[in-house]
């Protein structure tokens, strides 16, 4: 599925993974109570950033790889009723192999 959404500079566009409900004990843990999710898919990278002599520094990223994303970061989007974050490279915490 294309995102017509392309990122700028350092950021990258993610699609968060959403955990499976859980329910403890027959309770029903509801939506305001969970967790924001702390992994995602990399649905489309940026321009690049650029070092101080103006050389363009490349992503440790691509698309389509699982990351571990920090649970505050980033700006959170919505194109076609689907959950994006727009967060800088910096802001992601390790690839998940």
């Amino acid at each position: 599925m294309a995102v017509n959404v392309k990122p700028l500079g350092d950021r990258v566009l993610v699609q968060p993974i959403e955990e499976k409900e859980v329910i403890k004990g027959g309770i029903i843990i509801p939506d305001t109570a969970k967790e924001k999710p702390q992994e995602g898919k990399v649905v489309a990278l940026g321009t690049g950033k650029l070092d101080e002599k103006g050389n363009k520094v490349e992503f440790t990223v691509k698309v389509d790889d699982r990351v571990l994303i920090s649970k505050y970061g980033g700006t959170e989007i919505k194109v076609d009723n689907v959950s994006y974050l727009i967060l800088r490279e910096d802001d992601i915490l390790g690839i998940l192999g």
